[in-house]
């Protein structure tokens, strides 16, 4: 059945396993500041022997079922670590719908690229690959076809990579199928693992930071990069929360810079509260991009204001997962979630000293939320930009 293209996109169930840890009670604790996360200083991954802070899974991932060994990577570990949380929803789902109307959805950028790299040092260095390396595993569309199996689902399968914005537009692609009623439900999110390739090439650009990040600070110097798997089952059936409006754009502006001006971002936030059919003052919290890279973190705040003034209060919770590329969206769509199903404090800026360029107001005291809506924005090299609404429904 067609739903209506108003219909919102409800979640049923929410999969989250990152630096912040792996079960609703942690993540809770690190979001009110009673536990830290697991940032790391890493001295070792960096091939200049610079230093940099990485946000790191530190609990031993499920072992991958015998019957699906080709998939054995850490990316699908970590997956099924976050499945296991929305796992009894996903059979229900099933069970009402039928294997053929569960569609998968997955954003990525590493895929299994770091069991890649251990491959290909054990082959310099014992002349031969792994008996159970082979390249499929570090495609983009490995998770997704590991989580369809797992499942035996014959629905649309497929993996999106646009960089960090990935687990964004898997949010817009699941309205997409649900309101044309392709399925009757999706499991979609993020997956991304530490990779040397992925540090060294943002060492290269010279946007890591030495220590711990600092979005929107007069001492932000660039990126924390972490770890994360954030999986959701959502459907047009009522729940409690819901993803409310999405907005895209793509201002390619420039291949990993970002319009100064966040004509993009502003784009993608106005889009997505016309989506949702609310207005700015209908939005009590944004869950910036923020990287805490200069041109970021300014072109962002420039976005925020023109669309919302300052009266929303603002902050990144990069600093608690580090910046988790791929699964950005959908780690921080997950973290959304946990402060709308928990009735959380907003989460505090880690900011030390805020910059005279950022024009908006962030979270400097516990505030709740209000009842209000989340906002969450992800930005992506290329200018390919995604701002998604999350809210209570009622229901």
């Amino acid at each position: 059945m067609k739903a209506n293209l108003s219909t919102p996109i409800y979640i049923q169930s929410c999969g989250f396993h990152s630096a912040m840890g792996s079960t609703e009670s942690e993540v809770v604790s690190c979001l009110s500041g009673e536990r830290s996360a697991n940032m790391v200083a890493d001295t070792t991954t960096l091939n200049t022997g610079a230093h940099t802070v990485t946000g790191q899974v530190s609990e031993a991932l499920p072992n991958i079922p015998e019957h699906l060994s080709c998939f054995d990577t850490r990316n699908n570990q970590l997956a099924l670590s976050a499945l296991s949380a929305i796992e009894p929803s996903v059979r229900q789902a099933i069970e009402q719908f039928g294997h053929n109307r569960v569609a998968v959805v997955v954003g990525t950028s590493t895929s299994g690229i770091s069991d890649g790299e251990q491959a290909f040092q054990q082959k310099s260095e014992q002349g031969q690959f792994p008996v159970d390396y082979h390249y499929r595993k570090q495609e983009l569309g490995n998770t997704s076809e590991f989580i369809a199996q797992y499942f035996d689902l014959t629905g649309p399968c497929y993996a999106i990579s646009t960089a960090c914005s990935s687990s964004g537009r898997v949010f817009i692609t699941a309205q997409r199928l649900l309101r044309s009623g392709v399925v009757d439900a999706v499991i979609l999110g993020g997956v991304d693992t530490l990779c040397r390739l992925t540090l060294n090439g943002f060492h290269g650009l010279e946007a890591l930071s030495s220590t711990h990040c600092q979005p929107f600070s007069t001492d932000r110097d660039g990126i924390n990069i972490g770890e994360s798997a954030a999986l959701m089952l959502v459907s047009t059936t009522p729940s409690s929360i819901a993803l409310l409006g999405a907005g895209d754009s793509s201002d390619a502006h420039h291949i990993s810079a970002p319009h100064p001006e966040g004509t993009g971002a502003e784009q993608a936030m106005q889009k997505a509260l016309d989506d949702a059919g609310l207005e700015p003052s209908d939005i009590g919290y944004i869950n910036a991009h923020g990287t805490a890279t200069p041109l970021n973190d300014s072109m962002e705040s420039k976005a925020i204001y023109r669309v919302f003034g300052s009266s929303v209060p603002v902050s990144s919770t990069k600093p608690l997962t580090g910046h988790t590329l791929g699964a950005a969206s959908a780690t921080e769509a997950a973290i959304a979630w946990h402060i709308l199903k928990h009735d959380l404090l907003l989460p505090m800026q880690h900011c030390h000293n805020k910059a005279d360029d950022i024009e908006v107001t962030l979270v400097e005291t516990p505030t709740k939320l209000q009842g209000k809506a989340i906002l969450s924005n992800s930005f992506a090299f290329g200018g390919n930009n995604i701002s998604l609404i999350f809210g209570y429904t009622h229901d």
